[in-house]
């Protein structure tokens, strides 16, 4: 899948702003370019990953008094990519058109660093609800760069008739399903399903972590976001916002930021009981999308039957695609997860 223009156009969250610190030099993959991160004098800056001079990584370089130096002959670069000094040779008139980096926009925005390599983007992101609301507990979790499409993750997270087998115990359970009603809603630049019971799941995650369930909502924010959250008789119970970045054609990077409320628990209690219930189910689905990916590579093409469990259609592509889906309520549908 060869990367549209909603997706290369847009910001794109490629690191945690405590990975950047003092001297620290990082390199991001995003959208098959590599890039390079470091802290200036004026904050966070990225780079394309390459000298102008020679080709070499400045992701290999280090950080002089907020400009990046490239290892090879010393160039340092600002971050507006200006070329700063060539050693040994005059500096009085660098030609800067022709001896810069090429810098790229970039925000940091609760403790997350979003990067965009066009200027068609928007002046920033667009976040969902609760992203950093102040009167909730929040916590970063990020588990280095996966295998596979970063569209196929996010049609994952979208789909709930997956989480009985493939999650089996820890979310549904495949041989005691409960009755729900699952209901879609369009909203032209993006979409959600509501899952309504009158129970939590049966799953340890929920049986530990949840007091009661009412109805579930993921949503997608094109082009990379879908946000899910829980709610209860006393409202919201957990938000995750989970952001799946394409580093290349056949590898994405996941980032999740989970927000509950606060009183009920102390942060570092709810954060630890999360990871404790969630790690083995983000391992079936690192191995999941993998095996996935290795699949459709060894058959040359994506192949893809729609059963009567896909019930977002072909909007979810064409929402990746940038297209726009008719905004609207889809009529209620009674199933078992």
């Amino acid at each position: 899948m060869a990367f549209p223009d909603a997706v290369t156009d847009a910001w794109h969250m490629v690191a945690l702003a405590k990975d950047i610190r003092g001297s620290t030099v990082r390199k991001v993959m995003l959208c098959n370019t590599p890039i390079v991160l470091f802290r200036s004098t004026s904050g966070i800056a990225a780079l394309v990953d390459r000298c102008p001079h020679r080709n070499y990584p400045l992701s290999e370089g280090r950080v002089e008094n907020g400009t990046l130096s490239c290892p090879y002959h010393g160039w340092r670069f600002a971050a507006d990519g200006r070329c700063v000094e060539t050693p040994g040779c005059p500096s009085a008139a660098l030609p800067q058109a022709k001896l810069a980096a090429q810098p790229l926009r970039v925000i940091e925005r609760a403790g997350a660093v979003f990067v965009s390599m066009s200027d068609a983007a928007p002046d920033e992101p667009t976040l969902p609800p609760d992203f950093d609301n102040p009167e909730l507990d929040h916590f970063w979790w990020q588990q280095g760069t996966w295998q596979g499409r970063a569209f196929d993750a996010i049609e994952n997270v979208m789909d709930p008739f997956h989480t009985g087998h493939l999650h089996h115990g820890f979310i549904r359970r495949r041989d005691r399903r409960l009755p729900v009603r699952l209901v879609v809603t369009s909203h032209g630049d993006g979409i959600e399903m509501a899952i309504e019971q009158d129970a939590p799941d049966l799953g340890l995650m929920s049986r530990f972590l949840e007091r009661d369930r009412q109805r579930s909502i993921s949503r997608y924010y094109p082009p990379t976001i879908v946000q899910a959250r829980w709610e209860g008789h006393a409202g919201l119970t957990l938000c995750v916002t989970a952001i799946f970045t394409p580093a290349t054609d056949g590898s994405f990077t996941p980032f999740a930021r989970f927000s509950t409320r606060r009183g009920f628990a102390p942060g570092w209690l709810k954060q630890a009981a999360i990871r404790l219930f969630l790690a083995p189910v983000v391992a079936q689905d690192r191995k999941a999308l993998a095996r996935q990916h290795a699949t459709m590579a060894l058959f040359g093409n994506p192949r893809f039957v729609e059963g009567p469990g896909d019930i977002l259609g072909n909007r979810l592509q064409r929402l990746w695609s940038g297209q726009h889906v008719p905004p609207g309520a889809d009529e209620g549908v009674t199933a078992e997860l």
